[in-house]
């Protein structure tokens, strides 16, 4: 669970770009077919994604986002933001799970 105001800080997708292969940027060189454009510009490096440098503060397990606090599990039982920990969901009324 995200609220509002962290959607912009979730992850991207690191996939490359589909474009027509005949197009005239490949005949002229300047695109590569295939290129991973995440992955290939500048400054990718220290904004990489991270897979086992954060952990959950409730759980202490691996947290998949970027910039994460919470695991999705514990951000659903508790109906938080997994990013900033703000209430986003009223959990009062129902019958969570707690697997």
């Amino acid at each position: 669970m995200v609220c509002k105001k962290c959607e912009t800080k979730t992850s991207k997708v690191a996939a490359p770009d589909p474009f027509q292969s005949s197009s005239s940027a490949i005949k002229d060189g300047s695109r590569k077919v295939g290129e991973n454009k995440l992955l290939s510009r500048p400054g990718s490096s220290k904004n990489r994604f991270q897979p086992y440098q954060n952990k959950c503060k409730d759980c202490k397990s691996t947290v998949t986002q970027n910039k994460a606090k919470y695991c999705h599990g514990c951000a659903y039982k508790k109906g938080i933001c997994s990013i900033c920990g703000k209430k986003v969901l009223d959990t009062t009324g129902y019958v969570m799970s707690s697997k």
